[in-house]
């Protein structure tokens, strides 16, 4: 067995403050002098297994991923804050509401709900000020919110109330970032009761949703939305979904389901500010399309624009990070890991790294044109992979080709921001991104 390279705690120690505000340069330190894989001594949690080995990543998540389970960070920090959902949970529980719940994202239901989400997106992006320079990144934030919203309440009338719930999830993710960073306060966060604060605004969140849950039962209305899909599930004994379990659902599906998409779109639209060249031959795809009414094979035809979205989202993956646990010991590339052990996989390196991409750094937009013919699939990982890939991986692919597309046959755009600065929280964020929109001549 290989051994693991060390980073003592007493570097951790040293560095707390640049982890604190981002992980991301001192980790990059350690995969440049200690190569794929080495462990971190940590105070409040012990020893962590970080990773960018693409083998290893391979057999965590797909060949042996029955030897994982999600970490304590989600199964009991975040489900603290936001139940116990598909994203949240492990074992049978997940397992029975995977099959439950996975089937309503096939194609065939999406089909149903890519013209709500082409309308909120429209209407959205009228909030764009005209060839004055604007910090995108929180009107992208509305807009997958809204088409979240609307995906899953389109009946209702939800505005002020989904506006609240948004910034409760925004507010206790500060939280949560704080918690998983210093975990030696937590007894303060505890004492201080800051944690019992955020506990009280998660509970408002969730009145929210058993209100707009109750509207809908109450109205009799029949609708095509997630909401509907939801009621409508059974589980195997033909019982329908208890209220609690139906509204960490909800739950999970908005926190997971706007943010990282809101991220991705900003970083997309920072790139294709900076090409204008680009721009046009987005131009010239998107013109194929013949109407403003858009189906999902029209999409599937803008292979150019898809390329972009998975080069932004290579160089700047929202889930930067995927945390797994061994439930057994187990043997991974090489090195004997201990039950119990905490495995950190690297994503945001990997797909940097020089041995498998040519000119890693580099924004190159029509990388992944040919993205099967060129085996970019041992390496890319924006929804993760295995078993636990992400379920809304399709929904959030369309809604960010409808952004693109709407942009793009509208305006140009340009931006004087030569790089972003990230902010590194549960999901990879720019802390701004400033853009200008010009309109197209007729």
């Amino acid at each position: 067995m290989k051994k693991l390279p060390q980073v003592s705690v007493i570097k951790v120690l040293w560095n707390s403050q640049q982890i604190l505000k981002n992980p991301l340069p001192f980790h990059k330190v350690n995969f440049q002098k200690l190569g794929d894989t080495f462990e971190i001594t940590t105070l409040g949690d012990g020893k962590l297994v970080f990773s960018r080995s693409p083998r290893f990543i391979k057999e965590v998540l797909q060949k042996k991923h029955k030897s994982f389970s999600k970490s304590r960070l989600q199964t009991r920090d975040l489900a603290k804050y936001i139940g116990h959902g598909l994203l949240t949970s492990e074992g049978e529980h997940w397992r029975t509401h995977r099959r439950m719940i996975q089937p309503k994202f096939h194609l065939k239901n999406l089909r149903s709900l890519i013209q709500i989400m082409f309308e909120a997106i429209e209407k959205e992006l009228d909030h764009i000020l005209i060839a004055n320079e604007q910090d995108i990144f929180g009107l992208m934030g509305d807009v997958a919110f809204q088409v979240v919203a609307k995906s899953l309440f389109s009946s209702l009338e939800i505005n002020d109330r989904i506006a609240k719930f948004k910034t409760i999830t925004e507010e206790n993710q500060m939280m949560l970032i704080r918690e998983m960073r210093q975990p030696y306060l937590k007894w303060w966060f505890r004492v201080s009761g800051k944690i019992n604060g955020a506990l009280r605004k998660s509970s408002t969140a969730r009145n929210i949703l058993n209100e707009l849950i109750e509207e809908r039962i109450d109205s009799g209305q029949r609708s095509t939305d997630l909401l509907d899909m939801l009621l409508e599930a059974t589980y195997e004994d033909g019982s329908k979904m208890p209220r609690k379990q139906l509204i960490d659902e909800l739950f999970i599906l908005f926190t997971a389901g706007y943010e990282t998409t809101a991220n991705a779109l900003s970083f997309t639209l920072y790139f294709l500010a900076q090409n204008a060249e680009l721009q046009e031959e987005l131009f010239k795809e998107i013109a194929m399309l013949n109407s403003d009414s858009i189906e999902i094979e029209d999409l599937q035809k803008l292979v150019l624009t898809q390329s972009c979205i998975n080069e932004a989202m290579r160089l700047y993956p929202p889930a930067y990070f995927i945390d797994r646990v061994a439930t057994e010991e187990v043997e991974i590339d090489g090195y004997q890991l201990k039950k119990g052990t905490l495995v950190l996989l690297s994503i945001y390196e990997l797909h940097r790294y020089a041995n498998y991409w040519e000119n890693p750094e580099d924004f190159i937009g029509s990388r992944f044109k040919d993205l099967k013919d060129k085996g970019y699939t041992n390496y890319f990982y924006p929804f993760g992979a295995g078993p636990r890939m992400c379920i809304g991986n399709a929904f959030a692919t369309y809604e960010m080709i409808m952004v693109v597309v709407s942009l793009i046959k509208k305006y140009r755009i340009s931006t004087k921001m030569d790089c972003v600065e990230i902010n590194p929280m549960i999901t990879l964020k720019p802390k701004e991104v400033k853009l200008s929109f010009h309109k197209r001549k007729a």
